[in-house]
């Protein structure tokens, strides 16, 4: 299917033709478009329920084949399993009526810009919906959100897809199958009980939903809005609000309305050309190629439907974060969910009552207050949340390791760059209602970790007031690995997510007055911790911080910490941060010889700067080739030289560098 554009039709002389979907032909022998009585649906019916292969209720059965273009093919329809990392999920494939088909409650595309239970200042705001939960006995995933939070996050998505991935519907027939999945709903407020969703093809679908019109009165008018337009878009919500036999009293009134459009004598004008188009494109996005999950089998029989959802999951990692155009953020995202989800299955959070309470906090969807509080935290403190977020993406052990690996699609080392991205964008979920998150993220995808966070275990205390803050802070300048390690998680949020802590800026160095460090976020925050003056300075921040103040600077000169000067920016203090990273809090300065351990320090963090530039450099080229669409390859002779280089030093670090670890 393209995502290439199709740009509004002009008035040509250009008609565009229905598509044949089926041999049905009427008198004239012209393919007509045809919906099918009830009738005929009752052999297909019957055939499903009792296929050992599909675990349906008779309701869902007959939702799906009512909504096919030819329900007779659904009659001895071959079942086919699809392999995903936990079981099977069974699969039909055939062709549906797009306005039978909603679509997916939740959107993967924005994942990283919704907002979150897990923001304490969300309270009352529209955020992300809860993640749907297994069905006892069907392969159905069941929502618990109220039915219009579900219709508003519906209309949203489906605005959104129209302007981000552009599709070509209407001229061309839908070509690539959408995935679909039965789905049930605990909401009590008069809506259908189930439906049958798209998990992927939201764009194909919404955009078929785009090209088909009907007056006004064929749906709620209450939805509609302007009420001088005659005829109305139709939206996720209209379709979602029918029972089943209005939805098809729909497909069956647009057919008809649609073809007699078309059935009226040509007048050749460009108004009429138009007019006769927008018919055929409707009829033409009318319908879609399927693939239905209708059973799912557990590689370990005693859990049932329990892990289908992850199941689901599994399978739409792969389809989402290949070949669709995601931003980083949202890949994240998915991967993270997929992660914790798969931990939970596992057994690798706990025991039940703290796995449950572990995975809806980590998530952060739904039940985030009452499960920090099960655990032990107080829940109204984000920064809290967000260091449990990094605590229990930085184990290391051979089934943890081996699980996240499998869900980030790698193989080798779990180093700190893989475990960064999804611990960044569940972390954001505690600030993602109350501020923009455009600017912390920057700051914290340079690299949020520490290794000593992977080396070390360590754990995340309640540590909820300043008092505790001190006492946290006298065990980290005795010593304690633990205590340094949670401070330094503590600070590290507190200072990124006020503004204080950035990605290092051209201008850092003009601010600063002298060179600064220009590592990641997480090396900055090890380098304070190795400072005393670093660690006042990261305690002082959780303090004020939450208590929606600045944090302050240490002046080496009272040697105790003060209020930032007036004419200081966050920029500005996170240049100066960095600076004293690199040479000290020191009042002299440069005027302090320098020891030996400083100087090989120096000389060390200057090597990795020019090395990330050259990198950077790199980088450069290669997006210049892309946008240019130079495929050729380099000539040897241009290259020799820095492969050389490049290989010289790789040999020279090894001499003076630990081996690196063997992957286990």
């Amino acid at each position: 299917m393209s995502d290439i554009t199709t740009p509004e039709l002009e008035p040509d002389d250009n008609e565009i033709r229905v598509i044949p979907v089926t041999g049905f032909r009427n008198s004239e022998g012209e393919f007509e478009h045809w919906i099918p009585p009830v009738s005929v649906t009752t052999r297909a019916e019957d055939y499903l329920k009792k296929h050992d292969d599909v675990h349906l209720s008779d309701e869902e059965i007959r939702r799906l084949v009512q909504g096919a273009v030819e329900p007779q093919q659904l009659d001895r329809i071959r079942v086919e399993r699809h392999r995903v990392e936990i079981g099977w999920l069974m699969v039909i494939s055939y062709r549906a009526y797009s306005p039978m088909v909603s679509l997916a409650i939740e959107n993967d595309r924005l994942l990283a810009e919704a907002s979150y239970e897990a923001d304490p200042r969300a309270g009352g705001m529209r955020t992300a919906l809860a993640m749907p939960e297994p069905h006892r006995d069907h392969a159905v995933l069941i929502h618990p959100d109220d039915h219009k939070d579900i219709l508003e996050s519906v209309d949203r998505s489906a605005q959104r897809v129209l302007t981000d991935n552009p599709q070509e519907v209407g001229e061309r027939l839908v070509e690539r199958p959408l995935m679909l999945v039965p789905a049930a709903f605990t909401s009590e407020s008069g809506e259908p009980a189930d439906d049958l969703t798209a998990v992927d093809g939201n764009c194909r679908l919404a955009f078929c939903y785009h090209r088909i019109r009907v007056p006004r009165g064929w749906v709620d008018d209450s939805l509609v809005g302007e009420a001088r337009k005659e005829t109305v878009e139709l939206r996720p919500s209209h379709l979602m609000r029918m029972p089943l036999p209005q939805r098809r009293e729909l497909v069956r009134k647009v057919i008809k309305a649609e073809h007699k459009r078309l059935k009226e004598p040509r007048t050749g004008t460009s108004g009429d050309i138009k007019d006769r188009n927008r018919a055929a494109m409707a009829l033409n996005a009318l319908t879609i190629p399927v693939t239905v999950i209708v059973g799912y089998r557990d590689d370990d029989a005693q859990r049932g439907m329990q892990r289908f959802p992850a199941a689901v999951r599994s399978l739409l990692l792969r389809m989402n974060t290949g070949g669709k155009v995601f931003a980083d953020g949202a890949k994240n995202a998915v991967k993270a969910e997929e992660i914790i989800n798969g931990l939970y299955d596992e057994g690798l959070l706990g025991p039940e009552a703290q796995a449950r309470a572990t995975r809806d906090a980590l998530i952060g969807r739904g039940n985030v207050a009452s499960s920090m509080e099960d655990l032990g935290f107080a829940s109204w403190l984000p920064d809290l949340r967000f260091a449990l977020v990094m605590q229990q993406l930085t184990h290391k052990s051979p089934s943890f390791n081996a699980l996240v690996r499998s869900k980030l699609q790698t193989e080798g080392r779990l180093v700190l760059s893989r475990r960064n991205g999804p611990i960044v964008e569940l972390g954001l979920r505690s600030y993602s209602a109350s501020m923009s998150t455009n600017s912390p993220r920057t700051a914290l995808e340079t690299g949020c970790l520490w290794q000593d966070l992977v080396d070390n275990w360590w754990v995340v205390e309640n540590i909820d007031t300043d008092m505790k803050v001190d006492k946290l802070l006298a065990r980290a300048d005795a010593g304690e690995t633990q205590a340094r390690l949670l401070l330094g998680a503590l600070g590290m949020i507190s200072l990124v997510m006020s503004g204080h802590l950035l990605a290092a800026a051209g201008s850092a160095e003009t601010e600063a007055g002298t060179t600064i460090a220009r590592t990641a976020v997480g090396l900055i925050i090890k380098g304070l911790l190795d400072k005393a003056e670093g660690r006042q300075i990261l305690a002082d921040a959780v303090k004020r911080v939450r208590s929606a103040k600045s944090p302050r600077w240490w002046d080496p000169e009272k040697e105790e910490l003060v209020d930032q000067p007036s004419g200081w920016r966050g920029s500005t203090y996170n240049a100066k941060l960095r600076s004293a990273v690199r040479h000290g809090f020191s009042a002299k300065g440069s005027g302090k010889e320098k020891t030996a351990a400083e100087r090989e320090i120096d000389a060390l963090t200057e090597f990795q700067e020019k090395l990330g530039t050259s990198l950077d450099r790199l980088r450069d080229l290669m997006d210049l080739r892309d946008e240019n669409g130079t495929t050729d390859k380099l000539a040897w002779a241009e290259v020799e030289a820095s492969f050389t280089q490049l290989e010289d030093l790789a040999d020279d670090l090894r001499l003076i560098s630990e081996p690196k670890p063997r992957a286990r």
